[in-house]
Formats: structure tokens, C-alpha cells, sequence
């Protein structure tokens, strides 16, 4: 079964840096876009970035732009978020998400920015 598990998360000041990773496993990677959500207490999960299967497409929600990158590694199975530039509305669950005939969510790591 597709299986999605993020890692990374944490407390960081604003201004600070963090990479979350997910692993995945249960679909060919190589042929699914990818993409980090996150959901901020009391607002909706939206989108943050996504990555076509070869990697050579990104996107990007408006407020990360210049300060979030999304990468994969097709034979590691592994889909990346390197945040820089933190600001505490960043704070949220940041979740890994696939579309493969379903929708599949990670469980989520929590990101925190705070002084």
C-alpha cells in the first residue's frame, strides 16, 4: 500500500532554516508528482510546493517563493522541502501528499518558529 512518512520538523527561530524529508513507498515514485502541504491551526491545508515526476517542474504558493525549494531523488524515493528564511506564520503541519488513483497524505511533522 502507498506509504508516505515525513521527517524533519521541529522549533526554529525566525530567520532559521530546516529540510523536511519524505520517504515513499508503494507506487512508482518516478512516474508521481509531488507536493508539501501545510495546515496552520484554525486555517485550511494548502498547498506549498510541488514537483513533477522528473523534477524538471516546480511550483510554488506565493507567500514561500524564493525561500522554499522542493527536490526529489527518483531512486531514493525521497521528496524534500528546504525552508529557509522562516517566518512565524510559517508555523503549521506540513504534510507529504501524492495523487496515485487516490489522494495519499503522510501523517505530518510539525514546524515551529518561534522566538
Amino acid at each position: 500500500q502507498v506509504q508516505l512518512v515525513e521527517s524533519g520538523g521541529g522549533l526554529v527561530q525566525p530567520g532559521g532554516s530546516l529540510r523536511l524529508s519524505c520517504v515513499a513507498s508503494g507506487f512508482t515514485f518516478s512516474r508521481a508528482a509531488m507536493s508539501w502541504y501545510r495546515q496552520a491551526p484554525g486555517k485550511e491545508r494548502e498547498m506549498v510546493a510541488t514537483i513533477t515526476p522528473s523534477g524538471s517542474t516546480v511550483n510554488y504558493t506565493d507567500s514561500v517563493k524564493g525561500r522554499f525549494t522542493i527536490s526529489r531523488d527518483n531512486a531514493k524515493k525521497l521528496v524534500w522541502l528546504h525552508m529557509s528564511g522562516l517566518k512565524p506564520e510559517d508555523t503549521a503541519v506540513y504534510y507529504c501528499n501524492v495523487l496515485w488513483m487516490f489522494e495519499y497524505w503522510g501523517q505530518g511533522t510539525q514546524v515551529t518558529v518561534s522566538s
